[in-house]
């Protein structure tokens, strides 16, 4: 877990809601037994990553939550317990796109705590959100994994701006435009 919280140590929020989820992140890498395993109930830590092309935004329309996300997801063994790993591996199965990190984002561009409504036998619970930047360089590639998605689509940076249902969000794509300078 020192991987993880040398991730953590590397945050500088951008806001307060950032600032308190950092917080929220650091207490339960301490209390969770296993806090990289979907077997946690009440939360768990989970990586995704903004894939660009270098002037657009690949994003997802969640098949559970339905709004435009981008890729990420659990933590799986052959991630290593590495979260960029997590959030490559889920950007590229969720894109279709070949994709490495981008090499002077921050590292991680970004953290987020939100809550996932339970489903079925699932109780509800929080995605501690480590996100990154990651480039594609065959912005071609891109298609829908159907067990993932309802659609997957390039966005210019103002409608994707336009089209994100939160404040986090919001912030994460701005985060991406700044260090792209699109």
């Amino acid at each position: 877990m020192e991987h993880l919280e040398a991730l953590l140590a590397a945050v500088v929020p951008a806001d307060d809601k950032e600032r308190a989820d950092l917080a929220l992140m650091r207490a339960q890498r301490m209390l969770l037994p296993e806090p990289l395993s979907r077997s946690q109930p009440a939360a768990h830590f989970t990586g995704s990553a903004v894939v660009t092309d270098g002037t657009r935004v690949a994003l997802v329309r969640h098949r559970k939550l339905g709004r435009w996300l981008q890729p990420g997801g659990h933590v799986e063994p052959s991630d290593g317990d590495d979260l960029l790993a997590t959030a490559l591996r889920e950007a590229e199965e969720e894109t279709g796109c070949p994709v490495i990190p981008h090499p002077t984002a921050p590292r991680p561009l970004d953290v987020d705590v939100h809550p996932i409504p339970s489903r079925g036998t699932e109780p509800a619970h929080l995605h501690l959100d480590v996100r990154f930047l990651a480039l594609t360089d065959d912005p071609g590639a891109l298609r829908m994994d159907p067990e993932e998605s309802h659609a997957v689509r390039w966005f210019e940076f103002d409608e994707a701006l336009h089209r994100a249902a939160t404040p986090e969000m919001k912030r994460l794509l701005s985060k991406a435009r700044i260090v792209l300078g699109v």
